[in-house]
């Protein structure tokens, strides 16, 4: 994934409503959303080129999602960061536990920024920051640099998002799918500087890109309920942004969420 917003909130009639647009070169090959073949407990994307995914969880409660952190020069890794999401679901560990495992492996993956949750909550990490944090309620966003980073198409989603779930009783696939689909880009004078340059990250700050080869592929809309229904939402698209098939599923997910106010906090590594 390239942009995630996410409305958490253990204890409404919705905990947990995750939007997301994942961007990248159409020629890379991979799966729309599917209950993957060779593991039926896993819902979600699956990249072909390397076997991994961006977004997915599985029927026993357990939810993952990742972004590459843009950085110039690239530190290339030897491990692909799609498999930080599936080996999370294919786990036993804990969320904690798994980014600690995470943690002392860091340097073997290029940058990168990973959610994962399961029953004892919502935790992020990046090896670029090196602290597992565990998410405390609210809104909150990410994109290619740290969370909550206040990037103009971060603070643009996260405040869309925030006006969707107060203002309506209940949460609107097809208008959050919407909501992603804005293609205004930043001013100059508020774009990141990421060392890719002005031109670059002119293209790049839009909530939705488009272009012929590199864009935003799909948006998935991710509803939870208290009594553990879930939704999955998946509208894919085409190059120059032309709109593809649009994939939906449900399932019970399996598990109460709970929340912490505490951070765990571990030093980077060297």
């Amino acid at each position: 994934m390239c942009l995630i917003s996410l409305s958490w909130q253990p204890d409404a009639q919705y905990p947990l409503i995750l939007v997301a647009n994942r961007d990248e070169f159409y020629e890379r090959p991979a799966k729309t959303v599917h209950f993957w073949e060779d593991n039926p407990e896993i819902l979600g994307g699956r990249d072909i080129e390397a076997g991994g995914s961006w977004l997915a969880l599985s029927r026993r409660g357990r939810i993952a999602a990742v972004t590459n952190y843009r950085e110039l020069p690239i530190q290339p890794g030897t491990l692909s960061r799609g498999h930080l999401v599936s080996n999370f679901l294919s786990s036993d560990l804990s969320s904690k536990e798994y980014l600690s495992v995470i943690h002392s492996s860091a340097e073997q993956y290029s940058g990168f920024n990973l959610l994962v949750g399961d029953s004892s909550g919502l935790y992020y990490y990046s090896n670029r920051m090196g602290s597992i944090i565990s998410l405390k309620p609210g809104y909150h966003a990410l994109s290619n640099h740290l969370l909550n980073t206040p990037w103009p198409k971060l603070e643009n989603v996260r405040q869309g998002l925030t006006q969707h779930v107060e203002e309506r009783p209940k949460p609107e696939p097809e208008a959050l799918i919407a909501m992603m689909h804005n293609g205004s880009k930043a001013p100059d004078d508020q774009l990141p500087e990421t060392g890719v340059g002005q031109e670059r990250e002119k293209f790049l700050s839009s909530c939705f890109i488009a272009s012929e080869h590199y864009g935003t592929r799909n948006t998935s809309v991710l509803i939870l309920d208290k009594q553990g229904s879930l939704s999955w939402t998946e509208q894919m698209y085409q190059p120059h942004g032309e709109t593809g098939k649009k994939f939906q599923f449900s399932m019970k997910f399996p598990m109460q969420w709970t929340s912490s106010e505490k951070s765990v906090t571990q030093s980077k590594q060297p």
